[in-house]
């Protein structure tokens, strides 16, 4: 009896052995019992993700989204059309809902929603500033709603933007979409210009693909400013970027004169120098502390060019 429990014993010790070995490099007889298992159990399917991404990396659709009514446009509403890369789009480390309903709304497709991070018609799915500064533009008092309109893609160099690009053709598209829904936009807000710091854009280059981004907005009928913020720092390789950032560069000297170039064009927020390290998660996007900057920037100079009309 003791004879059939030592043996009995070492069999399960070996088998155990054996088992762990075969499961650690993926060896037999593990991939065939795994295999068997499957087959008699049935595969276990992925839970499907609430977001829709598009083959360009635009999300359009949240299942947690619901379409509401659009509000109408008055002379207290602002119609923000939303342009740049990553940070302009849905991949900041803190997420906003709108504090007023639908007093503040995502515009995205001809429809709609209470806006809330992720925004659809960007890339990411993380968080976002523009809803916080839907937030604030209403709690100023000087407005009653917020229409926003994004188009935000991550990684995007400008010559994507200019006639040519295929960005240009989407930006043509979100310009219609706004047009038909009867809203004319208020202010395109620019942040973008990391991505070709590190490419390594020349200044002429990227004023002119610039200039024909803004003659397209032209043509489709967006006679609002367009703001052009100082945007050129996102450090780390792991993001794309360099270790160090060199503050006089080709692409901050172009959107610099560009403020000047007429045509509508004004400075937006410099968010390389707003923003500090404890402000960018990553040394790159922008985390709580860097949303918050980013909107009551915004929000100051937003009011402060309304003001400055209502004077004239």
């Amino acid at each position: 009896m003791l004879k059939t429990l030592y043996f009995g014993f070492v069999a399960l010790l070996f088998a155990f052995f054996v088992g762990g070995m075969s499961a650690r490099h993926d060896m037999f007889p593990w991939p065939q019992l795994f295999a068997a298992k499957q087959r008699a159990l049935g595969a276990k399917s992925v839970e499907a993700s609430r977001y829709v991404f598009e083959d360009n990396g635009l999300l359009v659709a949240d299942e947690s989204k619901t379409a509401v009514a659009c509000p109408s446009q008055t002379d207290r509403t602002a119609v923000l059309l939303v342009l740049g890369q990553s940070n302009a789009s849905n991949h900041a480390g803190q997420r906003y809902r709108s504090g007023d309903g639908d007093r503040v709304v995502n515009f995205f497709g001809g429809k709609c929603y209470v806006a809330a991070s992720p925004l659809l018609g960007s890339t990411g799915s993380a968080g976002e500033y523009w809803t916080l500064l839907g937030n604030l533009l209403v709690a100023s008092g000087k407005f009653d709603s917020v229409v926003l309109a994004p188009l935000a893609v991550t990684g995007s160099v400008v010559q994507r933007w200019a006639k040519g690009g295929d960005l240009n053709t989407l930006l043509i598209d979100t310009a219609g979409q706004v047009r038909r829904a009867g809203y004319q936009v208020t202010d395109v807000l620019w942040v973008q210009g990391e991505a070709d710091y590190v490419k390594g854009t020349g200044s002429d280059a990227y004023r002119d693909r610039f200039l024909s981004m803004v003659d397209t907005l032209r043509q489709q009928g967006v006679d609002a400013p367009v703001y052009i913020s100082t945007a050129t720092k996102c450090l780390e390789p792991s993001n794309g970027g360099f270790k160090v950032h060199d503050p006089d560069n080709a692409i901050v000297r172009a959107q610099e004169a560009l403020h000047k170039a007429g045509n509508g064009i004004r400075a937006g927020i410099d968010t390389d120098i707003l923003l500090d390290e404890v402000d960018r998660y990553d040394d790159c996007h922008f985390g709580g502390s860097g949303n918050e900057k980013a909107a009551q920037a915004w929000t100051e100079l937003l009011l402060n060019d309304q003001r400055q009309l209502s004077m004239q």
